[in-house]
């Protein structure tokens, strides 16, 4: 399989992951609190202005979605990240379909002149609406189809399924594989499925150096400093 299609079944696999984590009220933090946070606590520190900017941006959808007669904050029952990531996944994999199609689907097959026999005109006329009804093509009008959709659809002209379809040109190929690669990403950083690397924002407690964390995927996160190599994990510190 190559990383295209990698990319595209990572949409496809977790998009009911990202529907189902869309109503829920935890969001996994990164870096991880917990008992990690016992032992780096002289090293953790969040980031105020993306803090505050994130809280701006929620008082403001509260704004616009609360009732006007309703006193207070009112909670949102969806997660704003969740929902930001589904709606730009499901607008570039929707795009990028459009516009595939509009480059390799071929035209629906046409009726023929008057002056044929009637059973030519009869059979011909069943062959352009079966055409026309292939749910093979790209209909890019009327209602959006899903991101799953998209992604589907997009994984059959990346691998040759045969269909009313030209062939991918090497560009093609290149673009959709761009599109993928970006909505593959921030599904995975969204449910935190894949490795994750970060860089703490205070230094290392020993010799000032930098501490990058490793984790992600299921893995129990681990930090380390650059500089020394001094390690911690959520149940051992130690020097490397």
């Amino acid at each position: 399989m190559t990383a295209t299609a990698q990319d595209l079944t990572t949409v496809i696999r977790h998009w009911p992951d990202l529907t189902e984590a869309l109503g829920s009220r935890t969001a996994p933090t990164w870096p991880p609190a917990g008992r990690m946070s016992d032992y780096m606590r002289a090293l953790e520190q969040r980031d105020a202005e993306q803090m505050e900017a994130e809280q701006h941006r929620a008082l403001t959808l509260r704004t616009l979605e609360r009732d006007p007669t309703q006193i207070g904050v009112r909670p949102i029952p969806i997660r704003l990240t969740i929902h930001e990531t589904m709606r730009v996944v499901q607008a570039a994999l929707v795009l990028c379909a459009d516009q595939i199609a509009g480059s390799v689907q071929r035209p629906v097959m046409g009726l023929l002149p008057d002056g044929y026999p009637k059973a030519d005109l009869a059979r011909r006329q069943r062959l352009a609406l079966r055409d026309r009804q292939d749910p093979r093509r790209w209909s890019w009008t009327g209602t959006r189809p899903s991101a799953q959709h998209a992604a589907l659809w997009l994984l059959g002209r990346v691998q040759g399924v045969p269909g009313p379809f030209r062939p991918l040109t090497a560009p093609q190929l290149d673009h959709v594989a761009s599109v993928a690669r970006g909505a593959a990403d921030r599904v995975v950083q969204a449910l935190d499925v894949g490795e994750r690397t970060a860089t703490l924002t205070r230094p290392c407690p020993q010799c000032k150096g930098t501490v990058k964390m490793y984790g992600g995927a299921g893995a129990s996160p681990v930090a380390r400093c650059t500089a020394c190599g001094h390690v911690w994990s959520g149940a051992l510190v130690h020097d490397a």
